[in-house]
């Protein structure tokens, strides 16, 4: 499948215009919701080809989240990537329990971001 539009879910309005830039850069569309709860509803509104992911967000965690949207027929067959600044292994065997494709940690390299996406986009 082919990445073209990105939904970046993040509370945090620095990382949310640091990804908007790294991605709109890289030729990306790109959404953004601030919460897990808007997470699910954009997934389904805007139906993006890719979700980043924070963890740790006020309400909704985004462990929760990606769970809601990976198991949701009508959202899951959209990759998720945890982006979190969580980097213990626990949290990234959860991650991946709740439905992720991908766990990277915060701060993210845009360089290990942007090939993150690039090794989805080649399952075309």
């Amino acid at each position: 499948m082919a990445i073209k539009k990105i939904l970046i879910v993040d509370d945090s309005s620095t990382v949310r215009h640091f990804l908007f830039d790294i991605l709109g850069k890289a030729g990306y569309e790109v959404v953004a919701a601030e919460s897990g709860e808007e997470a699910i509803i954009k997934a389904k509104t805007d139906l993006p080809d890719l979700v980043l992911m924070d963890v740790v967000m006020p309400g909704m965690n985004g462990f929760q989240a990606t769970r809601a949207i990976t198991k949701d027929d009508a959202t899951s067959h959209i990759p998720v990537i945890i982006l979190t600044s969580k980097d213990m292994e626990t949290d990234r065997i959860w991650g991946m329990r709740q439905g992720a494709t991908a766990f990277l940690s915060k701060p993210v390299d845009p360089t290990e971001l942007l090939k993150a996406i690039g090794t989805l986009n080649k399952g075309d």
